[in-house]
């Protein structure tokens, strides 16, 4: 893969250029000897993965302007030799008839897919399954180290609303539909490699079909999950100086104090605003996918960063590798993803002390929310002109 991806995706989470990677600059061939064809040389340099400037082949067309008399050899091909119609092809650069008419059925020859299927086979299921293990271990150790955050002196026994029911629907329908789509999203992805060996050819096909048709199907209402928390807490989760005392704090985790937080403290917007923007980009993506060829994305969105950051990322793309890019996108922010919610998880249930019953029962114990959300419950007494509610 080409490197200034590399560097892309660092600025969006991930970009893709299905070309050699880490390629060098290298001094100009001379393929004089050859009459401006393909040198040893630079046989040599594509196989060392070194940077090569195709342009020799891919503008090497024809010329029509010279062509040969009808009469002559090569006259009524109009100046172009059969070598010249096939790298044509090769760069996709003929406008030919086809007789089922596509977004994709004029792209004759496409190569990008034998660098995506190594990135995918390779570095995705590599560094994201890696991730995924890392991140659990590393829950795990911080268990044994930190324990579970315990309410200080107790619970009190009287207990406030934290969330109503129609909030905690839309939490469960975004946690549901999330984790079905990661498990079945990595048997989609991971499958071929570590199940087929332990169960056969025949039990994983069966398994593959249904996950996928989850995915697709599921995917919707994950969609309509995100529109409903986004809606319902996004006046709660926008950023302000309190959030900054609270991060300063390290939001009690690491000590016995608990920093002053409002409904959602820091970490929790953090955790908000990580599956909002990420889950818009994973839907669309995903979009992308379920539409193949009806949805491109990549090559405007590369437009727009060449313009900001004066990179030089690819913009005419054709539909394939459009959905090459697609697919390795969904893949890394679903990664990305997934690592946020299993640390989500964690604190939600096992990590913290009466976490869990803001989204099981929607009441928390008053001396819980007292320490994590001092500020909320202010103002909810406020409201209500009493204490708390049992």
């Amino acid at each position: 893969m080409n490197k200034h991806l590399l560097g892309a995706a660092a600025l969006v989470l991930a970009s893709l250029i299905f070309n050699p990677a880490w390629a060098q600059e290298g001094p100009e061939v001379d393929r004089t000897a050859t009459g401006g064809a393909q040198t040893l040389e630079d046989i040599m340099r594509r196989q060392e993965q070194q940077k090569l400037d195709d342009s020799f082949r891919s503008e090497n067309l024809g010329n029509p302007e010279k062509a040969a008399p009808i009469t002559e050899q090569l006259g009524t091909r109009g100046g172009v030799s059969d070598a010249d119609t096939w790298r044509a092809i090769r760069y996709n650069q003929i406008d030919p008839t086809v007789q089922s008419p596509g977004p994709a059925n004029g792209v004759m020859i496409q190569d990008g897919g034998i660098s995506w299927y190594k990135l995918r086979e390779g570095p995705i299921i590599t560094w994201g399954g890696g991730a995924l293990l890392g991140i659990i271990v590393l829950l795990v150790v911080f268990y044994f180290v930190r324990g579970k955050i315990m309410i200080d002196g107790g619970p009190a026994g009287t207990t406030i609303e934290r969330f109503k029911a129609i909030e905690r629907f839309g939490h469960w329908l975004l946690a549901g539909s999330f984790i079905a789509l990661g498990v079945t999203g990595l048997l989609t992805l991971m499958g071929r490699s570590f199940l087929i060996p332990v169960i056969g050819h025949d039990a994983f096909s069966t398994l593959a079909v249904g996950s996928k048709w989850l995915h697709n199907n599921i995917a919707w209402a994950f969609m309509l999950g995100l529109v409903m928390t986004f809606v319902m807490w996004v006046a709660h989760n926008i950023p302000d100086k309190l959030d900054w005392q609270w991060i300063k704090a390290g939001g009690g985790i690491f000590t016995k104090g608990h920093p002053s937080a409002r409904k959602f403290n820091a970490g929790q917007k953090v955790v908000f605003w990580t599956v909002m923007l990420l889950g818009v980009s994973v839907s669309l993506s995903g979009l992308s996918l379920l539409f193949p060829f009806q949805m491109p994305l990549f090559g405007d969105t590369f437009g727009v960063i060449n313009s900001i950051l004066g990179t030089g990322l690819p913009t005419e793309l054709t539909p394939h590798e459009e959905m090459q890019y697609a697919n390795i996108w969904h893949s890394i922010v679903a990664f990305v993803m997934m690592l946020a919610i299993i640390a989500h998880i964690y604190i939600g249930t096992i990590g913290m002390e009466g976490a869990f019953d803001a989204m099981g029962s929607g009441q928390v114990d008053l001396e819980w929310a007292r320490q994590h959300h001092d500020l909320w419950v202010e103002e909810e007494e406020a409201k209500q002109g009493k204490g708390g509610s049992s």
